[in-house]
């Protein structure tokens, strides 16, 4: 997902795997098969360019992380107190874009 997330356009199973780490030594096959996956999950879209598939991230990567944090909430049974622990443990900077984003729901005081 790393490497959609930096891509502006759609990239080819090949594309993908040239802009993986030189340290990562996968096959083409692995990264067409986990590529089709992350369609079927609906993490990529796929579209056909002659007779290449080119994958798409389907969201940003900040909206999966939003939507990954929404599911641990909701998972706990106490979203208020993980999001008060997590209150008490935030940056400075985390409490401010926070602070400003609330703001801009017009939550806050």
């Amino acid at each position: 997902m790393d490497v959609l997330w930096a891509s502006s356009t759609p990239m080819t199973v090949r594309e993908v795997l040239d802009g993986l780490p030189s340290s990562r030594d996968l096959a083409y096959t692995t990264a067409m098969t986990v590529l089709g996956n992350l369609h079927r999950k609906g993490m990529a879209h796929r579209s056909t360019a002659g007779r290449a598939y080119h994958y798409q991230a389907a969201s940003t990567r900040e909206a999966v992380a939003a939507a990954s944090l929404r599911e641990i909430l909701d998972a706990t049974g106490d979203p208020q107190g993980v999001l008060l622990h997590f209150a008490a443990t935030a940056t400075d900077e985390e409490s401010d874009a926070l602070r400003n984003a609330l703001d801009r729901r017009g939550l806050t005081p």
